[in-house]
């Protein structure tokens, strides 16, 4: 079920789209044990660590402020290629990684995104091709090895965002999405990102990642990932430190894509309005989309 072994084949949207309509997504559905978040032909299904009450700087740290992991598949050429980010305890990383490439996915980074946080977490980037339903059964069977709450939530009222999303909005230039008590962006690069020629979607990590919790008195704690080609690297940590942002870790996410990317991640507590007009000033240190 390797990536390489099947993306070159077929990169055309018909032909993609030919593909989705073989796939029955409803028993990747059965295989996940959840329903998909479909953004165009991606289905995308998440696995927050709601079981980890992890503490940074004094904040109790939302699910969907960093510790979503999720995976999500996309139509190719005889099946599905899949991308992923787990999250997991120090204990769980080897047992995890064991039962993936056990069943024949690939492991393509592992690192930290926060820095101080307790207890510690650690993110496990996974990568695949093939029979979609069988890669969700490895994936499933080795998300068990961990504490990973393998049913979904209960359905509830999510906790307000109070924050001023409309003036976000527009300094950001992008319209975010409040999402279990978070504030959202997903800001989309200018170029696309490929993999072996075929190219990857923002719903499965190719776009830069901002999130706003709030902490009271229009203060927020924020964080996520810049996408960078090795030319913005610098000027965004000049940008991030010089107002206050502190860069938590710099690595790979995928292992062939072009151009080459480097994700930063990030940490602050501060005025949300202030914070945003940072990552504004960074953001147009890159190549982003309109």
């Amino acid at each position: 079920m390797r990536i390489s072994g099947l993306i070159a084949i077929c990169g055309t949207a018909l032909c993609v789209t030919a593909q989705a309509q073989t796939i029955d997504w409803t028993k990747v559905d059965a295989a996940m044990g959840r329903s998909a978040a479909v953004s165009g032909d991606v289905h995308r299904y998440g696995f927050p660590r709601s079981d980890v009450q992890a503490t940074l700087d004094g904040i109790a740290i939302k699910p969907s402020l960093a510790l979503g992991g999720w995976v999500a598949f996309a139509p190719m050429h005889g099946g599905a290629m899949v991308m992923g980010d787990l999250v997991l305890l120090e204990t769980e990383v080897n047992p995890v990684m064991a039962k993936l490439l056990e069943g024949g996915l690939e492991i393509t980074a592992i690192h930290n995104h926060l820095l101080r946080a307790s207890p510690a977490t650690f993110y496990m980037h996974v990568g695949g091709s093939g029979d979609p339903v069988k890669m969700a059964e490895v994936i499933k069977t080795a998300l068990a090895q961990s504490r990973t709450p393998l049913t979904p939530p209960a359905a509830a009222t999510p906790p307000a965002v109070d924050l001023d999303m409309g003036q976000l909005d527009q300094i950001i230039g992008a319209k975010g999405q409040a999402n279990g008590g978070v504030y959202q962006f997903n800001v989309p690069r200018r170029d696309p990102v490929k993999e072996q020629g075929m190219t990857v979607p923002t719903a499965m990590g190719s776009a830069h990642v901002i999130n706003f919790q709030p902490t009271g008195s229009g203060n927020a704690a924020i964080t996520g990932d810049f996408v960078l080609t090795a030319d913005e690297v610098t000027p965004m940590i000049r940008t991030l430190r010089s107002n206050g942002i502190d860069v938590t870790a710099m690595h790979s996410h995928m292992l062939t894509e072009q151009p080459r990317l480097i994700f930063m991640h990030f940490w602050a507590v501060d005025n949300a309005v202030k914070l945003a007009k940072t990552v504004r000033a960074g953001l147009d240190k890159t190549a982003v989309g309109k």
